[in-house]
This record gives C-alpha cells, structure tokens and sequence, in this order.
C-alpha cells in the first residue's frame, strides 16, 4: 500500500501524521518506506541527520543514473522504518520537470521498482498542489488527508478533491481516498465539535474516529529525531497515532 498524505494547505499536522503513521507501521513490524517529498524536508530531519547525506528525492527525479534504493537510509531509532530524504533543492524541481512528458510520472515509475521490499510507503507532499503533490498522488494507491480543526478547515478542499478527481480519469485510475483525519483537535471547545460535525457531512464515512490532539509533545519529538512512540510512549499523541494507525490497517 502506498499512502499519500496530502492537503495544500500548511500547519495542517500534515508531516506529524507522515511521521507518526510510518512509525506506527514499523513498530507493529511492517517494513515501512517514507519518501519526503516537501522541500522543507521535515519528515527526514524527524529521523535523519540529512546534512550529513547524499542524494536525495531531488536526485532520484531529475537523474537516471539515481534510484530510490541509492538514496534510501535505516531510521537509527526505529526498528523497520526507512526514510527517503528530501532536500531544499526538491524546491527547483518544477522548473526541472517543466516540459518532460512523462513529469507525472517519475515518483510512481520509482517506486515500482522498489515497492516489494517494503510492506507500506507513505509519503509525505508539500502543502501545494504543484507537479511534486501530482506525483505524488499518481504513484500512490490511497490517500489520506489532515484537516486541521479550525474555523477554515475546509477551505481549498474543493481543488485538492478535484484534483484527484483529474487524476482518477487517466494518470492513476485505481486511486482512493483512505480518509480524512482531524489534527490539532481541541475537544474543550464548542468550535472544534462543529467542525468535526462539519467535515463529517461533507466525507461521511471517509472521516477517520480518531482524532489528533493538540500536543506539545507531538510538537517536541522531531527534535529529538524520535517519533511520538519512543519519545513520550504514555502520551495523548501516542495512543491516538496508535489508533488511527489500527483505523488504517482496517481499512487497507
């Protein structure tokens, strides 16, 4: 299964749930590949000194002498889980890709040649529905999208839904939406309720029961190069990625 974490828009727990899913993967024992793809690289800074690399998802993309095999680093600290790091240059690639007719393409024809060696990839896109989010999403089989819980949770929903529906048509036919789950959710207020309620009328049964707290931990372990698992194993965090990662077996 390859799981796309998506939504164009930032500050949405979009990188958190990348990394604490993968992680939750690895640790129930599922060979786990997480391929960042979002130029700000920090899904690989949550795992991987990545000044001290060499290579990245850049060059994967733009070089054919490059696979994602020659770029692919073991997570020091959790047992099963893979990393393909990003890197500030990712940030030049449309310009790079401009023009070549199978641009769409270079992530999924990537991964196809490396997917049997891991049990699940998920990958981790910038908040831009650019070529890099589009190849994303036509190398994946599921995707899964953070919505944070404010008064504009829903807003730009309509491109990234549309988007997908393109998407649909030709380049990636089999393509799903896993879920939609709730980040930065604060239960204390009346707010965050109404638009739980709010995003369940829209994605009825897509809405994942879990819902992601706000958590200073969560905010803390990337610094640590840990995930919420090991970093604060007792917290709120822990025990809601855990959950949702059960929601997401269930449904794969």
């Amino acid at each position: 299964m390859i799981i796309a974490i998506t939504n164009q828009k930032g500050g949405v727990g979009k990188t958190t749930t990348a990394i604490n899913l993968a992680a939750a993967l690895a640790t129930k024992g599922f060979r786990t590949l997480l391929i960042d793809v979002d130029p700000q690289a920090n899904s690989s800074m949550s795992f991987l000194d990545v000044h001290g690399l060499q290579g990245s998802m850049y060059e994967v993309l733009t070089q054919e002498d490059v696979s994602l095999n020659d770029i692919i680093h073991e997570a020091p600290k959790v047992p099963h889980l893979y990393v393909g790091p990003s890197g500030i240059s990712l940030a030049k690639i449309e310009a790079k890709l401009l023009g070549e007719l199978d641009s769409h393409f270079k992530l999924k024809d990537e991964i196809d040649r490396i997917h049997d060696q891991f049990d699940y990839i998920i990958i981790d896109t910038p908040p831009t529905l650019g070529i890099i989010t589009v190849n994303a999403l036509v190398a994946a089989t599921h995707i899964l999208i953070p919505i944070q819980s404010s008064y504009f949770a829903l807003e730009g929903t309509d491109d990234l839904l549309e988007t997908i529906d393109k998407i649909k048509v030709r380049a990636n036919p089999d393509l799903q939406i896993l879920g939609v789950v709730i980040t930065l959710y604060d239960k204390r207020t009346i707010l965050s309720r109404d638009i739980r309620q709010e995003i369940g009328e829209v994605f009825g049964d897509k809405l994942f029961e879990t819902r992601i707290s706000k958590s200073v931990r969560l905010e803390e372990s990337p610094a640590y190069k840990e995930s919420i698992f090991s970093f604060a194993p007792r917290s709120s965090g822990a025990y809601e990625y855990y959950k949702l990662s059960e929601e997401v077996l269930a449904r794969v």
